[in-house]
């Protein structure tokens, strides 16, 4: 497998993660709340694949560097206001500021670990 394939496979698994953490931490962990879950994951999902490939997160070169790892959380700092739009437009809802910020937050972290282990097993071979 390419190694774009599997930062992508691994981008969504760390999204899809992420999720299900956030919700099973207000006690939201069953299987009723999948259809919530969807409606968090997926516009993460876009916004994220919209956005990464401007910061050059799938290439090659960007994604084995080290110091180029500041680019994650930047490019999920400016994804979150787009999913959080998203998202409320899905639930016919309102945006919070505070949720863009924890969602910004919580994925730029999860996502930058996952990240890390990404370049630094890539750099082993």
């Amino acid at each position: 497998m390419n190694n774009k394939k599997i930062l992508i496979l691994g981008d969504v698994a760390a999204i899809a993660l992420l999720t299900v953490i956030g919700f099973v931490t207000h006690g939201e962990g069953g299987f009723s709340y999948l259809p919530r879950m969807a409606a968090s994951f997926f516009p993460v999902l876009v916004s994220w694949f919209l956005l990464a490939p401007w910061f050059g997160l799938f290439d090659d070169d960007v994604a084995r560097n080290k110091q180029m790892l500041w680019r994650v959380p930047l490019a999920m700092f400016v994804a979150a206001p787009l999913a959080v739009i998203l998202r409320a437009t899905w639930l016919h809802s309102s945006g919070v500021p505070l949720f863009t910020l924890v969602l910004g937050s919580t994925n730029a972290f999860g996502l930058l670990v996952w990240r890390f282990v990404y370049g630094w097993k890539i750099s082993k071979q």
